[in-house]
């Protein structure tokens, strides 16, 4: 095989393409930016061939001084439940895709609690009932389009996450794939038994014909054609489960951290399936060999996409290092917080309706506090979830790994092991995600030889250790559940 792996990480706002060597070091890099389309208040598309061009460019990049002929397998990992319905024959898409943040089906979701289906739901596929996943993109598509529907009742549609996507364009339409992460997020899996569930594709109206086949994380998928030449893909995951896979958490209780455009913390729970009572989802960590590892996970829809606001539509900074920079500058927010509910809020919340607030200002709040305010408005969100996720999982949290974007922020690990009371690790490589989609292609392809050996290519950065007394703590977490309650339902009317 070739000496290294290359991963397409596709994510909200950029394709990323990144080489990495045996060492697990990258050896070089591209990305391109994709725009985003906002077509009505808590809507969110993207054009799908805007999509796989940036992903093509992104990968010529990373491959201008490396030749496709040293690259031994490919590794695919994506931004999660956004939908993308395509012409089977022309491979051209239908629709926009629906972006994960998305809250246009939120009447449907409401519909199907009416029913009596959210434990249904929950104990089926192991998520609650929201517009965040792909069931009810898929309806609303098909719904909304009775060309699009008759098309796919004839058997001519493809439905997939954004791997399938990728995936089916690289191999020129042969394969129609996703592997179980992927799939475990549609709404539409039975994580138990591991199959689509027949009762919610009736109740949903969605073909089965529609849907990918779906395969171990792990695995071969197909060839890709990449500049003029072929090489299998040997992974597929989505983003959160791989980078859960990139940080090494491989045993049951370990906890990582994501900070991207969301915030996204998931705990390994083996080969246990942990039914939350407090708003966190069941979902496939991953699996290989067809043994699958389940985690636990709770889904923050803003945080990377709250410092993007600050820069692109409020022009408080011009660049996102400049709100760590900002931060700097105070000690604290002078009493301000800020709750990013663009989108609504997740775990532990799952209220579609809450939209962003600031609160607490005066006329002594600086640019500085409001950027700080922003910062912490992850950790919060963050605490908000791993509290959950302790009295779930039954697990002592003395620690958590951290990785995204968000996490180069000093500002923000410090106050997150300072909010949380624990240490936040952040490892020397924070590109966790595409690590942990080339960590399970080389698995495959035969580059490493299993958990050992990719545990000791992870080197640690730096720890942050809590610094914050307890009153202190608790006192700045009430205040952030005061500020929750003012963002809370409040845009339900206009939505009924």
């Amino acid at each position: 095989m070739g000496r290294f792996i290359l991963t397409l990480d596709q994510g909200t706002t950029s394709s990323r393409a990144i080489v990495f060597d045996r060492e697990g070091s990258i050896v070089s890099s591209g990305q391109v930016s994709f725009r985003q389309y906002y077509p009505k208040p808590g809507w969110v598309e993207h054009d799908p061939d805007q999509i796989w061009e940036s992903q093509i460019l992104a990968v010529e990049q990373a491959l201008e001084t490396i030749g496709p002929d040293d690259i031994g397998a490919v590794g695919i990992t994506n931004q999660r439940e956004t939908t993308v319905l395509w012409d089977r024959i022309t491979g051209k898409p239908l629709h926009p895709a629906i972006v994960w943040q998305c809250r246009r089906t939120a009447h449907i979701c409401d519909d199907l609690k009416s029913q009596g289906l959210e434990d249904y739901v929950r104990n089926t596929t192991g998520l609650l009932i929201d517009a965040y996943f792909s069931a009810t993109k898929i309806k609303w598509i098909l719904d909304s389009d009775p060309v699009i529907r008759d098309k796919a009742v004839r058997g001519e549609v493809c439905f997939g996450t954004v791997d399938s996507w990728l995936l089916y364009k690289l191999t020129g339409g042969r394969v129609h794939a996703t592997d179980v992460t992927n799939a475990s997020r549609t709404m539409l899996w039975d994580i138990n038994r591991m199959c689509w569930d027949e009762r919610l594709l009736r109740i949903l109206d969605i073909p089965r014909s529609v849907l990918p086949e779906v395969r171990d994380s792990s695995g071969f998928f197909g060839e890709a054609e990449i500049m003029g030449r072929k090489i299998p893909v040997t992974a597929v995951a989505g983003d959160q489960q791989a980078a859960l896979f990139g940080q090494t958490c491989y045993s049951p209780g370990d906890i990582k951290n994501t900070y991207g455009t969301g915030c996204f913390i998931l705990c390994n729970t083996g080969d246990r399936k942990v039914v939350s009572e407090s708003g966190l989802l069941t979902t496939v960590a991953y699996s290989i060999s067809g043994k699958p590892a389940y985690a636990l996970e709770g889904s923050v829809f803003n945080a990377g996409s709250a410092i993007q606001w600050l820069r692109d539509e409020m022009g408080m900074i011009s660049k996102a290092s400049e709100c760590d920079e900002l931060a700097e500058q105070v000690g604290d927010c002078n009493g301000m917080y800020f709750v990013p509910a663009f989108t609504g809020l997740g775990a532990p919340y799952w209220d579609m309706y809450a939209r962003g607030a600031a609160v607490g200002m005066t006329r002594g709040t600086t640019r500085a506090h409001f950027a700080r305010a922003v910062l912490e408005s992850l950790a919060y969100q963050s605490r908000d979830v791993i509290e959950v996720m302790r009295s779930d999982s039954g697990v002592d949290v003395t620690s958590i790994s951290a990785d995204g974007g968000a996490s180069a922020s000093n500002v923000l690990m410090q106050f997150q092991a300072d909010i949380l009371g624990i240490s936040v690790v952040r490892p020397v490589n924070r590109e966790s995600t595409a690590l942990g989609a080339a960590f399970l292609a080389g698995l495959s392809a035969g580059m490493w030889s299993g958990f050992d050996e990719l545990r000791s290519i992870r080197k640690t950065d730096r720890v942050f250790a809590p610094g914050m007394d307890d009153s202190r703590r608790d006192l700045m977490f009430r205040g952030w559940k005061k500020a929750v309650t003012c963002a809370g339902k409040w845009a339900e009317d206009e939505n009924r």
